[in-house]
């Protein structure tokens, strides 16, 4: 831009720039060819670039509702529940189902007997009933039968562990499976509210209920579990008619 002031005068290389134009007068490109010459370089100049600024590592971390660091993951409390789910239907004698994603996780807090955790399913249903079986959060398995299933949920929402169950029952219509959705004791009316709603009125008010993680942790510590059976469940259990009726 300097170099075109000379031809110009002081603002005229401006308005080059603020404009946008061609530059077409023929000092100015004669000027500019002979300054271009003139300075051309014969080899690569490279420049100079700042070595990057060193990036600390950062342990996630979540906020919680009240806006405070909670430096565990949200899942923590589900695992815990999923873990003595697992260990209840152990010590009641059944096989244990854990979906792979957690697996490694729950067997961190849950030591099972022998033989009592499922590596894969020993049921036969078609490939989309089965896929969506596997992502339940844990089964209690006799044979090739689901005594039960249960589905812990974390989420403020609770709405993956009920459209789960309800894949399953719309996929399985005539399975008789006794399905539960755990989650903790504040969330009870948002779990029976939505299990409540007409699309999964019809479905699940028959076989899906409410057991809060109280609950769980209470049977959890029960010292006679190896004489009881999963009929026991009904003592903690909650039913969506009854909030209805409530």
């Amino acid at each position: 831009m300097a170099v075109l002031s000379e031809v110009g005068g002081k603002y005229w290389s401006m308005m080059y720039v603020q404009a946008s134009k061609t530059i077409r007068d023929k000092a100015a490109c004669d000027l500019l060819d002979q300054t271009f010459s003139a300075n051309k370089a014969e080899h690569f100049i490279p420049f100079e670039v700042a070595s990057p600024l060193p990036i600390e590592s950062v342990e996630p971390t979540t906020t919680t509702i009240n806006g405070t660091i909670d430096d565990a993951p949200l899942t923590r409390d589900s695992i815990k529940i999923q873990a003595k789910l697992a260990e209840i239907g152990d010590r009641m004698g059944y096989n244990i189902w854990l979906p792979r994603n957690d697996r490694n996780r729950v067997l961190e807090l849950w030591k099972p007997s022998l033989g009592a955790i499922l590596e894969g399913l020993p049921l036969n249903y078609d490939t989309d009933t089965i896929s969506t079986i596997e992502n339940i959060d844990v089964l209690w398995i006799q044979g090739r039968t689901i005594v039960r299933a249960f589905e812990v949920e974390h989420t403020t929402s609770v709405y993956s562990g009920i459209l789960r169950m309800a894949d399953l029952m719309a996929l399985q219509p005539n399975l008789s499976i006794k399905a539960h959705i755990v989650a903790p004791v504040e969330r009870r009316a948002k779990v029976m509210q939505e299990l409540s709603r007409p699309v999964f009125r019809h479905i699940l008010a028959n076989s899906c209920t409410f057991v809060s993680y109280s609950s769980i942790e209470e049977l959890a510590s029960e010292k006679r579990l190896e004489f009881m059976t999963d009929a026991v469940l009904k003592v903690y259990s909650e039913s969506p008619k009854d909030f209805i009726l409530g």
